[in-house]
């Protein structure tokens, strides 16, 4: 736990404190986390093992099980390309293919100027708008892979900005 400052310690423990009284709080505790940090590294987890008496190896199930969670920091920008069945069958792995190409990154990873990441998706529930793709929770519609390039223009011009 070196790599955790006393600032962010303090902030963890008072996560875990909010949900003392649960009977299962861990799914709480880790979503909060993950809200204010935007990733649950294994220092964490090992802090919030000795906090609950939730053993690590169940903590980090738990993190690499639901795609919420995050091991390591995500971009700014966080684009999921569905690759469920209707989305595959109208083009989205050409599309995901597009990305990873412009970004220089694979899925799951993040680019060098830590603004964008790259992920996968199963079923996002938008078969009718296939192939659909999400930045930050904005749902993109029947994304072509000639429209990629201007979608990543867009988002590097908006930058650091919020």
């Amino acid at each position: 736990m070196a790599h955790l400052s006393a600032s962010a310690v303090k902030q963890i423990e008072e996560i875990i404190a909010r949900y003392k009284d649960e009977r299962t709080p861990l799914m709480m505790i880790l979503s909060d986390i993950q809200n204010e940090y935007g990733y649950i590294p294994l220092d964490v987890q090992e802090l919030i093992s000795e906090k609950t008496g939730i053993p690590v190896a169940e903590i980090y199930g738990v993190v690499t099980f639901y795609s919420f969670f995050s091991l390591k920091p995500k971009g700014k920008y966080v684009i999921g390309v569905c690759l469920g069945t209707a989305c595959y069958v109208k083009g989205s792995q050409q599309v995901i293919d597009k990305f990873s190409e412009i970004l220089n990154i694979k899925p799951g990873e993040t680019s060098e100027d830590g603004l964008f990441t790259l992920d996968a998706l199963r079923c996002i529930g938008a078969c009718g708008i296939a192939p659909a793709i999400t930045i930050n929770g904005k749902v993109y519609p029947k994304v072509a892979v000639s429209q990629v390039p201007g979608i990543v223009e867009e988002y590097r011009k908006l930058g650091g900005a919020n």
